[in-house]
């Protein structure tokens, strides 16, 4: 059988939402607010949330009262999306597990988000230009593309390279270093439940750059906006803290 991608097997742990448990839902939600509010969206617009993860963005999504379905390889974090869903009772929201280099069949979205640095993932770089023409698969004409990305020049230019974190009785050693066109972070844990050492599990995502986005995006898609935080402030690369991009569907 052939060895999983890196993030279908890591995203799938347990100890990835346990490492990640500490994440700002509040900020999180403020920037959903805000930029929906920017983006002037129409009530009722069915949106897509690209991989979604555990679904906190979906669901704020959902409370803002647009249609919403997330969407996420790894079928633990969809399984923990759809029972959240059912605590709150969100009739316009929908959990579904999806390979985002495919187009979900049947399904058209005025909008389609892809947060938190949910790209650049692929062994094969040509896995960005399907992602992004899925994306366009599923957008109505002149659709809307958000995608919440880190700011790799900052990122590579702070780099802390080792830390331990820890989460109980479990400990997380991490490693960092960026090479190669990619960052990368090596996370090796200390179960005492486990006889033995669990990992090591490599994260690696693409350095990507506003210019190499602009250049995936641009068969599909028309730059619109470019955004330096969840406040939305200019991006400046060498001090802003992510890369948020707004695009629209060409005719």
């Amino acid at each position: 059988m052939p060895k999983k991608e890196w993030f279908a097997e890591w995203f799938d742990s347990p100890y990835y939402h346990l490492l990640y448990q500490n994440r700002n839902d509040e900020e999180a939600k403020v920037f959903i607010e805000k930029l929906c509010a920017h983006l002037t969206l129409s009530a009722k617009t069915h949106v897509l949330d690209l991989a979604c993860g555990k679904g906190r963005h979906s669901i704020t999504l959902a409370k803002l009262g647009f249609q919403v379905t997330g969407a996420d390889l790894a079928a633990n974090s969809i399984q923990l999306a759809k029972e959240a869903q059912a605590t709150l009772a969100l009739n316009n929201l929908q959990f579904l597990v999806h390979d985002m280099r495919e187009a979900i069949p049947n399904k058209r979205f005025g909008a389609v988000f892809n947060l938190f640095t949910s790209f650049g993932y692929f062994d094969d770089l040509a896995d960005n230009q399907r992602v992004c023409q899925s994306i366009s698969d599923m957008l109505d004409s002149e659709g809307l593309l958000v995608i919440d990305f880190l700011n790799a020049q900052k990122v590579i230019s702070n780099l802390v390279a080792t830390e331990t974190v820890l989460r109980g009785d479990i400990r997380f050693e991490i490693k960092r270093w960026a090479t190669d066109g990619h960052i990368y972070k090596e996370i090796s844990i200390h179960d005492p439940s486990q006889a033995a050492l669990i990992g090591p599990y490599t994260e690696r995502v693409q350095a990507l750059r506003v210019q190499d986005f602009q250049a995936l995006l641009a068969p599909n898609f028309e730059l619109l906006e470019t955004f330096g935080s969840y406040s939305l402030a200019a991006f400046d690369s060498a001090i802003s803290e992510h890369l948020i991009l707004i695009a629209k569907k060409k005719p």
